[in-house]
This record gives structure tokens, sequence and C-alpha cells, in this order.
């Protein structure tokens, strides 16, 4: 029989509790270190109310900027580590340089090290106590899958992956006339399947929807009895969706639209003239930093890169118009002597320079104009090569439906998915393509913005 686990947090409760509790406790440090030192630096009052607004507004910014609400992180403690010492440092650092709104700086400086200090222990003895106690196996949710015949490993690892605390215990196959077998995964019956429950401490049952054969009489009378306790019982493409912030194409039958409302976003005016707004700034903005930058890539172009300083190359946009995209050049020259080939991770074909500018996405730059042009927009899909996308469409589902909107300079797939330019990569960009175009508002918007920073500061760009 299985230990039984204590009470488990859904994935926004945890980001709840997470957003919650560091406010809360860096407050109340920050409180008792006023009540009972000398310290003056920061004090929380009437007062001086937007002092508090302030470092609370940093904290929360740079706390996202650097992923401390990311429960795979945030479930790491040497990961917390580094993060929470970033988060701190930029939040100290923006607060004393905001002199209108934060407290004058002190005469004993010494405060300002306290200051810094007490927030970083706070937050490192926080995440400590999180990681021991609300994010270790104990709060996992134990979970069954039902269905037919499916890879049972992949579903789990995808589970797993969007949350450390979601357990696939095991299945109940509906297929007969497939065996499934997996020594790391239980093979429950549908006969035991209340007993099993119980014994196990079973949280939830998740039923694929998509298997064709529909659900066998004594498993529809086992899941309605469950149901009517109020166990909960859900569908597999809504757990998926919603842990793994992907929409499971592969899973999905032909009748896809039955599945797949888009998002009214797609064709709300005030939302899409407020897109073509930021596009334009945003695009200006970018413009002006690629001007203050080029003498610089010029230099290192010619010293390290020898060749053309900008490349284009014929990309699809929406509705599959084609377009040619402006990048700065990364790879050596006649890369593509052999055809075209997918960009891979450490791809030898990239100069040294090349890599540097990938990573700080110094060779995106150039985008901009594409975006004033209003052949891109800065979130979406990213666009694809006439010829990867005729491949891609003939073997991945539903592969052109991320066309019915722009592409992007940046985009989901870019900050939640792994880097990969085969056919397994490009499944997992579209599923994260899909969920965006789903799901897309001003608040996924900033969301994004907020991981491409992330992404650009800690120069993971690739």
């Amino acid at each position: 029989m299985a230990d039984k686990p204590l009470l488990h947090f859904e994935i926004s409760e945890r980001k709840v509790l997470l957003r919650i509790f560091d406010v809360l406790f860096v407050l109340l440090t920050l409180t008792l270190l006023q009540s009972f030192t000398n310290f003056s630096y920061f004090r929380i009052s009437k007062e001086f109310w937007y002092w508090t607004v302030l470092l609370v507004v940093y904290l929360k910014l740079f706390a996202h900027v650097f992923e401390l609400y990311d429960l795979q992180k945030a479930s790491h403690f040497d990961i917390v580590l580094k993060n929470v010492l970033l988060t701190t440092s930029v939040t100290v650092l923006f607060f004393i340089l905001t002199p209108l709104l934060s407290p004058s700086l002190p005469d004993n400086r010494i405060q300002i090290l306290y200051f810094f200090l007490t927030i970083l222990c706070t937050l490192l003895l926080w995440r400590w106590a999180y990681i021991s106690l609300i994010a270790s196996p104990r709060f996992n949710k134990r979970v069954i899958v039902v269905g037919d015949s499916f890879d049972i490993q992949m579903i789990a690892e995808a589970f797993k992956k969007a949350d450390p605390n979601y357990e696939v215990v095991g299945f109940v196959n509906t297929d007969e006339q497939v065996e499934v077998e997996d020594e790391n995964f239980l093979r429950f019956e549908v006969d035991n399947l209340r007993k099993s429950v119980e014994e196990y401490h079973i949280k939830e049952i998740v039923v694929s929807s998509g298997y064709k054969g529909g659900l066998m009489l004594p498993l529809y009378n086992e899941l309605s009895f469950l149901l009517n306790e109020g166990f909960p019982i859900r569908d597999y493409m809504q757990v998926y969706e919603d842990i793994t912030a992907r929409i499971p194409v592969q899973n999905v039958d032909h009748d896809f639209y039955r599945y797949f409302p888009f998002s009214r976003s797609n064709q709300n005016k005030f939302y899409l003239f407020s897109l073509r707004l930021f596009d334009i700034l945003f695009s200006l903005m970018g413009i002006f930093i690629g001007l203050v930058l080029t003498p610089f890539v010029l230099l290192g172009n010619a010293l390290a890169n020898r060749g053309p300083l900008f490349y284009t190359q014929e990309r699809i946009g929406q509705n599959s118009k084609t377009f040619k995209i402006v990048k700065f050049r990364t790879m050596v020259k006649n890369a593509e002597e052999q055809g075209p080939r997918y960009a891979e991770k450490n791809d030898l074909r990239t100069t040294p320079f090349g890599k540097f500018m990938r990573k700080a996405r110094i060779d995106e730059i150039p985008q901009f104009l594409n975006l004033l042009k209003g052949e891109m927009s800065l979130i979406g899909p990213r666009p694809e090569r006439p010829v990867f996308v005729q491949e891609l469409s003939k073997s991945i589902p539903f592969y052109n439906i991320r066309h019915v909107i722009k592409p992007g300079l940046t985009g989901w797939a870019q900050v939640k998915g792994d880097y990969s330019g085969e056919e397994a990569g490009a499944l997992e960009k579209l599923q994260y393509d899909l969920f965006y175009i789903k799901h897309r508002s001003i608040f996924l918007d900033l969301n994004i913005i907020l991981k491409t920073l992330s992404t650009v500061i800690s120069m993971r760009g690739q």
C-alpha cells in the first residue's frame, strides 16, 4: 500500500503561495529589523507608504524576470539560490536608484548592506522551506491515466516536466487487443478501480478522450460511481493543456475545431489595435538600439565573421504569405551549400561571434524592420522557412494553423520550449504556439515579454 500523501497544492495555488509569501515575509522581516535594531533606511509607515509599494513592485517584477515563479526551477535550491541572489541584487539596485520615490541614502552606508542581506536571507529561508515542505514528494498529486494503448512514459514525463508534484502512478488500458507494459507504472484493472483509488491514495483520474472505442460499460459505471462520490475525474486534453501550457495536437482526431476554440483576442479590434501600436513603438525603439549597436556588430563581423553583415531569408507569415526576414549573419558564408538544414544547438556552422550574438539575441535586432512593416509582431509563432513548413505540414497535424496570426520576434514556444529544429522539437513548439493562439491576451503577452527579458539577461538565446 502506498504512503498516504499530504495535501496537494495545484499549480496556481503554489504560484499564489510563492507570490504572496515572498512579499509577506520580506515586509515582515524588515518590520522586525526596524523594531529591534537601529536600522532606519527603510520604514513601513503611513507617511512613507510609497516606499513599500515601490519595493513590492520591484521585487515582484524582478522575481518574475529571474524565474522565481517557474515551479520546475523553484523546486531546486541551487537554481533558487542563483535566482534569489539576482532578484535581490537588482531589486535593491533599482530601489536605491529611484531617489524621488525611495528613501534618501543614509550616511551610514552599511544600512544598505543590512537592507540587501535581510531581503536575501528572508527569500532564501522561505524558498528552502517551500522546497522542503510544499514542493516535496509528500505533497504529490497521485494520478491514474485511462485510455487506449498509449505511451504512458511520455505522458508522465510531460506532466512531471511541467509540474514536479504531479505523479502518474499507473494506467487503465481500455484497448484489450494491445498489451501495454511498463515496469515504472502500475496497471490497474477496471474491476478493482475503486479499491485501487483508495489503496494507492489516488487524487485524480485523467481520462483520454481521443481513443476510438469509447468507454466500456464497466469502466463507465466505475467512473460514474466515483464522480458521484465527488472524486475528481478530468479530461486528458484539458489536464495536458492546463499543466504543460501546450495543446496535444498529436492526440486530437480530425474534428480539431471542436476542441480548439480560438481566442477572442484574435478578432478583438481593440486588442489588435493595441498590439499593432505596441509593435510600432517597440520597433522604433529597437531600430534605435540597432543603430547604436551596428558599429560594434560591424567591427565584430569584420574580425570574426568575415562576410556580409546582414542576411535575408524567405519565411512564411500570416495567412501563409511569404516575406523576407532580416537578421545579422551568425553563420559562416555558404552555410547551406548542401541544401537547407535546420539550425541546431551548438551548430558548427555558427561562428564564435555569431554564437555571442545569438545568446544575447543581438542577431534578431534587424527584424524590428519587419515589425515596423507589419510583416511580424513582437509576439507570435516564430516564422519558419517554406521548405520546412512544407515538410512539417505533411507529418504534423494542424501545423499550418500557426499561420492564422502574425509570426513573432519572440513567442510562447521560445520562452517555454527547448531548442530543437528536428521534427520532435517542431511538434513541441507547435503545441506551445497553438496554446498561445488559443489563449492570447494582454496578460499572456506581458508574461512572454518578461520571460524573454530573462532569456536575454541570462544569455540563454540560441
